[in-house]
């Protein structure tokens, strides 16, 4: 080996810095239209009491071990077993994280002979998984359940004999946009497949008492759904709605599951209530529904944009180095923006990812978009 140290290392990082694509941590800046906190659960009141109360009843914050050891506690089977109970699944499965979730499902339900045809808009976390599993894969043009279904036909045309498992996120998290679950589901029927939907950026919000988006599919038997608890939810970790078989079959096959130490347990318990609330506080809802339109009707009348329909708002850019630069103007104006650039998003498309949440209001939202008119006008 010769050359300094990392050189490698340093002549990647220095081709991103070229091309405006080197990621850097921020702090906070400003008021919050970047994070996924869409109902303002992370700072409640309510949740850090029912944490607290947790805490005075003696639930640890660590978990001590994996689930399989010593680390299964009595939060984490409660938590499975209300949220299966809420989302209308057979069984719910706590993971850390969504990504560790996701990687989890693909790289271990789907088999040798199957095929996983996935949205080319999938979240990263899906991709790593379909890649470390056994199956075929394939991705089709987004939100095109035509083109699922023909994927689907040329396999089977081609000789494939195990089962289709279809890959999408109920609600986009860089485009704001739907699925056509419906379609999807009954497709999924069709070709006695599976039909698996990321409903990280609709938990909480769509759906009756925020089920999600997959909750008007109670006919549909092949169903997965995944709802991850760092987005509305306030915490962290993703619960993975199954048949009681296949939650099983995570348990003894999914390596992530297994040699990972569990969740903290008293997340788990602040997770538990954030249900609750959804139940109890639809009033949330209500309110970041009345604003999401407003910031639809601001980016409308400023930017002569179409709005996305959801509490995510892309505003197309194109060029990074474009981004980065009215990203960092607004910031310094008090708004934190965050720019969202390749190969988050595809080549081209590099944009300004902005998130409507409970922890702004009306003002600051017209505020932001007549700022935001000017930046982008100026920053040219």
């Amino acid at each position: 080996m010769s050359g300094p140290a990392f050189a490698r290392q340093e002549a990647t990082l220095a081709g991103l810095r070229r091309k405006a694509r080197l990621r850097m941590l921020l702090p906070r800046q400003g008021a919050d239209f970047a994070s996924n906190d869409y109902l303002g659960l992370a700072d409640a009141p309510r949740l850090k009491a029912a944490v607290a109360a947790a805490m005075e009843r003696g639930v640890p914050v660590g978990a001590g071990g994996s689930r399989l050891l010593r680390g299964n506690h009595a939060e984490h089977e409660a938590l499975e077993e209300e949220a299966a109970s809420f989302f209308g699944t057979g069984k719910a499965l706590y993971f850390g994280s969504g990504y560790a979730a996701n990687v989890a499902l693909f790289s271990t339900l789907p088999q040798r002979g199957d095929l996983v045809v996935h949205d080319a808009l999938i979240h990263a976390s899906a991709h790593e998984g379909i890649a470390a599993g056994k199956a075929d894969a394939l991705a089709v043009r987004h939100n095109d359940a035509d083109a699922f279904d023909d994927a689907i036909r040329n396999w089977r045309r081609a000789g494939g004999r195990g089962r289709p498992w279809i890959a999408v996120e109920s609600l986009y998290s860089m485009d704001g946009d739907r699925a056509p679950l419906a379609a999807l589901a009954k497709i999924a029927v069709r070709h006695d497949g599976v039909l698996v939907v990321d409903e990280a950026h609709a938990t909480g919000i769509l759906g009756p008492d925020g089920r999600g988006l997959a909750a008007g599919l109670a006919g549909c038997a092949n169903l997965l759904t995944l709802h991850t608890c760092g987005k509305a939810l306030g915490l962290s970790g993703a619960l993975v709605g199954l048949p009681a078989v296949l939650a099983d079959y995570l348990v003894n096959r999914a390596r992530n599951f297994i040699y990972s130490t569990a969740p903290s347990p008293l997340v788990a318990a602040g997770v538990r209530e954030a249900l609750r609330m959804l139940a109890d506080e639809p009033e949330r809802r209500v309110r970041l529904a009345d604003l999401t339109d407003l910031a639809g009707a601001c980016l409308r009348a400023r930017l002569g944009r179409d709005a996305s329909g959801s509490q995510i708002l892309p505003v197309g850019i194109g060029d990074n180095a474009r981004a980065l630069a009215i990203a960092a103007r607004m910031r310094e104006e008090g708004f934190d923006i965050r720019a969202i650039r390749p190969p988050t998003v595809p080549e081209g498309t590099a944009r300004l990812r902005i998130s409507i949440t409970l922890n702004v209001d009306e003002g600051q939202i017209a505020d932001m978009f007549e700022r935001l008119a000017v930046a982008m006008a100026q920053e040219r």
